[in-house]
């Protein structure tokens, strides 16, 4: 077998990926999940929270607000594709807006703003709800 060989075996499998990943989920959950927005930590952030979901995936919020409001959100999961994107478009939804208005965001919420995800990933959306919940709660004491 030579490298162009080899070379041709993984573009029809990277193919095969891609319909599978098309068929499976919306356009949406596939361009934040390969492109995810606002991913990593915010050092010293006002408010933070993480929690490991049923299916062991973790997700984590960190937070800068200022005058009620989320001034920079971060996310981190060592969870799948439809992890990713759940945290991504949790991030987007909030950037900006009052905290009383991201703790009202809940998993239907952001199954509604990805176009939905096969029942087996739903879950996702209830870790990231939960979590970015928890975040807004969770206000850090800062030493002084």
């Amino acid at each position: 077998m030579t490298g162009s060989d080899l070379d041709g075996i993984v573009d029809d499998i990277e193919k095969r990926i891609r319909k599978d990943e098309e068929r499976r989920f919306s356009e949406i959950v596939i361009r934040e999940a390969r492109n995810p927005q606002n991913m990593g930590r915010i050092e010293d952030p006002d408010r933070q929270a993480m929690i490991m979901g049923p299916c062991g995936d973790t997700m984590e919020f960190s937070l800068r607000t200022r005058d009620g409001r989320i001034e920079d959100i971060r996310f981190m999961t060592d969870g799948c594709g439809s992890s990713i994107a759940c945290g991504s478009i949790a991030t987007r939804m909030v950037l900006g807006k009052s905290l009383e208005y991201a703790s009202d965001i809940t998993a239907r919420d952001i199954l509604d703003e990805l176009g939905g995800l096969p029942e087996e990933n739903r879950h996702c959306a209830k870790l990231a709800a939960d979590t970015l919940s928890k975040a807004i709660r969770n206000l850090t004491v800062k030493e002084p």
